[in-house]
Parts: C-alpha cells; sequence; structure tokens
C-alpha cells in the first residue's frame, strides 16, 4: 500500500480543480479531512445558516463515507466560526442532531472570516477506521 492515498468523493471533484487541494488523506487507518464547508458541489455558498450547516455535515459525512468511514470514527475535529456568537446555537442544534455527542475531541475556534464571503463555519476532523467498518 502506498503511504497515503488521496480521497476525492465525485461530488467535490470541482474543489479538486479549482483549488488544487485534497479533501482527504488516508494514511494507514488515519484519514485527515480538510475543512469542509456549507456549499454546494457547484461551489454555491449557502445563504442561510441552518441550512449552510446542514450542507457542512453532508460534505463531511460524503467525504468520510468515500474513505470508509462514518461520524463514529472521528477522534478529533476543530470547527472555524465566523460571528461564532450569532450563530453557534444554530450550529449546535444541527450538531447534535447530526454528530454523535462526546465521541470526539472537539476545538471550536471564532475567526474574522473563512476562504470566501459567506461562509460561517469550517469543519475539520480526523477519523480513525475500525477493522469492522
Amino acid at each position: 500500500m502506498p503511504d497515503r492515498e488521496v480521497i476525492v468523493p465525485p461530488s467535490m471533484t470541482r474543489i479538486v480543480e479549482r483549488a488544487g487541494y485534497a479533501p482527504a488523506v488516508r494514511v494507514a487507518t488515519t484519514v485527515f479531512c480538510a475543512g469542509q464547508v456549507g456549499r454546494t458541489p457547484e461551489m454555491e455558498v449557502i445563504a442561510d445558516p441552518e441550512a449552510q450547516f446542514e450542507a457542512c455535515w453532508d460534505n463531511l459525512q460524503a467525504l468520510l463515507a468515500a474513505a470508509g468511514c462514518t461520524f463514529d470514527d472521528v477522534v478529533d475535529m476543530t470547527t472555524y466560526h465566523v460571528e461564532m456568537s450569532r450563530h453557534m446555537a444554530v450550529f449546535r442544534e444541527v450538531k447534535n442532531r447530526r454528530f454523535p455527542r462526546g465521541m470526539c475531541a472537539w476545538t471550536t475556534i471564532g475567526v474574522s472570516e473563512l476562504a470566501h464571503p459567506g461562509l460561517l463555519v469550517e469543519i475539520k476532523c480526523v477519523a480513525v477506521q475500525r477493522e469492522n467498518t
């Protein structure tokens, strides 16, 4: 097996072509996911905060699935938030619906902006694929 495998789900080929980075890289059983945001496969930022957060989790879930993982395999997560105090309650509601509670280390960081105007959150994580996954 090569020392690393680049993971690119079909829905993310445009980001690779446009931005030139790997959405995820697997080394052995560890999957390093680049930050995912709430936009469509056509690269359009979703304006509604709750819908943007849902899309962000959808994108992360698709990326993990392409690597053979689920949210249950995530061991470390970092979230970057624009206007954190304004949107955190809604983000938490969405997170609690989508992601298992208390199963990984989570760091939350407030930032002034992300890569594109209108983005409110970016989720980066590390997953370890279990043998039975």
